[in-house]
């Protein structure tokens, strides 16, 4: 199965989210694809939230990640 990461950096997260917690923030972004039934695997590295999530599914992951306003 083929994977794609998306990585999204901190210092441009919205201002509802608590950048200085950024496992907190992977971990609200991990459970909004979830429950529009994309399995993903989010962290945070640094910088940056790094999101490993099929391929196949990058369209609808990407859908999800505007509704929140990360891209």
């Amino acid at each position: 199965m083929a994977t794609t990461t998306i990585r999204i950096d901190i210092a441009t997260l919205p201002d509802d989210l608590d950048r200085s917690r950024p496992t907190v923030v992977a971990e609200a972004i991990e459970a909004a694809l979830r429950e529009s039934g994309i399995k993903a695997d989010c962290s945070d590295l640094f910088l940056h939230i790094k999101i490993d999530l099929p391929t196949a599914q990058l369209a609808a992951a990407s859908a999800v990640l505007v509704d929140l306003q990360l891209i």
